[in-house]
């Protein structure tokens, strides 16, 4: 077993932390593509590998702006030697999406399904023969709170913790706008918004969880923020300043 699957395995929190750090985005006014990627985390601190979703060229960022997440996307995930440890692939869905995830070896793992719930996210965590192995219900006003369950045993819960886009910064952008201060100090504000880190916390409750099980949980977080943080960060965004409006929607291009 790799270093990366003894610490999952081993692991009873881990963390993904997305960055936005100020140099990307200002590679955006230069042309230069950036590449955001999410750190896999212990709770210590440590970082034990890396996942991103794979960049297909202009016409995939084309198709991010048209389909959003319904389009077709590929995830990734790497260890600290750069050598892929997982892989999760998104098909084109209009509606109940589901993303498939495979191992080091491209291993079948299993796949993550949406169902339809009235008033509530939900999803259903599967195995590679199609069976139901855990299930995922969050109330829509619990935003960013996912509880995991094995039948009626709580075996997991998958949190995003906000840090970028906290009150404060948002009011020190807006009181910027109201001042007239030019574009430059409310484009800074906006590169201090993006320049923290979002990050989901994972924390497996149950010790009998398997590597296996682990690994859908970790890309279960990663699928979560694809799904609902862009309409999040974009009505926040909407509310603050139309550069960062506009900033927010350059990202979303390049990314």
């Amino acid at each position: 077993m790799s270093v990366f699957f003894q610490t999952l395995s081993q692991a009873n929190t881990i963390y993904l932390r997305q960055e936005f750090e100020v140099v990307k985005i200002a590679k955006i006014f230069l042309g230069f593509e950036p590449s955001n990627h999410y750190q896999i985390l212990t709770k210590d601190g440590q970082e034990f590998g890396y996942c991103a979703e794979l960049k297909l060229g202009f016409a995939d960022a084309i198709m991010r702006q048209l389909l959003g997440h319904w389009r077709v996307f590929n995830i990734v995930g790497t260890d600290m030697e750069n050598q892929q440890v997982f892989r999760a692939h998104h098909p084109f869905r209009w509606f109940f999406q589901r993303l498939d995830v495979f191992g080091a070896d491209d291993r079948a793992v299993g796949n993550l399904q949406q169902r339809f719930a009235w008033l509530n996210k939900k999803f259903e965590f599967r195995d590679t023969r199609g069976r139901v192995i855990m299930t995922m219900t969050s109330p829509l006003w619990k935003i960013w709170t996912f509880p995991i369950k094995k039948g009626e045993r709580a075996v997991s819960i998958i949190e995003k913790k906000w840090s970028g886009f906290s009150k404060a910064i948002l009011r020190r952008v807006f009181k910027s706008q109201r001042r007239n201060k030019g574009f430059s100090k409310k484009l800074s504000g906006a590169k201090e918004l993006f320049a923290d880190a979002d990050s989901f916390r994972v924390r497996f409750t149950d010790a009998k969880l398997t590597a296996d099980e682990k690994l859908l949980l970790l890309a279960g977080a990663v699928f979560v923020d694809i799904l609902y943080s862009a309409d999040q960060k974009l009505l926040i965004l909407a509310g603050a300043v139309p550069e960062a409006f506009i900033l927010f929607y350059a990202i979303e291009f390049i990314k």
